[in-house]
């Protein structure tokens, strides 16, 4: 792989401190072998899955303190999967999947740097045939409502890998497609609700159009 420049961040939560390995920008990018390329994915979206960004904290924040035990956890669209390493510091059943082919890679570094359990891993995108996952009782992601067709991607890999009773959790920053996912979601029988996020103050920027989407089934 081309040098590409990293950054190591702690990110607090409460006396809680999780340590990550990310890209030092968004404008970093390497793929020297084309499996990026070949998957669809191109140098100006190659970085996104390197960087935390403001979703990503939210959700982290609420995984923080959020009843945990005896459920199956996945993380879907994980990226640099800040959730991921706050529920598996909390000895979560946490599974993480993301379609970039860096992911995994970034997800075990910084596992190795909390020093805690490795979390099962699996590349995949939302259209892949059945990937051995299993079955879910919360399913949770950030900032994945990119494009207008994604809403019935997500929502059907989503269903596909949710228990007969599951809980869903989104944070959205406002995008313009997260109606669209609600309507699919309500479609397959989720219950749907929205919510502002609530004391914020450890993002650098304001959030003012974020949503928490939580549907319930």
């Amino acid at each position: 792989m081309t040098s590409i420049r990293v950054r190591y961040q702690t990110m607090e939560f409460g006396t809680t401190d999780i340590h990550v390995r990310t890209l030092r920008d968004n404008q970093e990018f390497s793929d020297d072998d084309l499996i990026a390329e070949k998957l669809g994915i191109s140098s100006a979206t190659w970085p996104l899955f390197g960087i935390v960004w403001p979703s990503g904290e939210i959700l982290a924040h609420l995984m923080f303190d959020y009843k945990i035990s005896g459920k199956r956890i996945l993380e879907v669209g994980c990226g640099i999967a800040l959730s991921s390493l706050v529920l598996n510091h909390r000895h979560a059943d946490i599974t993480a999947t993301d379609y970039h082919p860096e992911a995994g890679a970034f997800l075990q570094k910084n596992t190795d740097l909390n020093k805690d359990a490795v979390i099962p891993f699996i590349r995949t995108g939302w259209e892949d045939e059945d990937c051995g996952l299993g079955e879910f009782d919360l399913i949770i992601g950030s900032d994945l409502l990119y494009e207008r067709g994604h809403s019935e991607m997500l929502s059907g890999f989503i269903d596909f890998h949710a228990k007969p009773q599951c809980e869903v959790i989104i944070v959205d920053p406002g995008r313009a497609h997260h109606a669209r996912f609600s309507k699919q979601m309500l479609s397959l029988g989720y219950s749907h609700n929205q919510s502002r996020p609530e004391n914020t103050g450890y993002l650098a920027k304001p959030f003012p159009r974020g949503q928490i989407l939580r549907y319930q089934r």
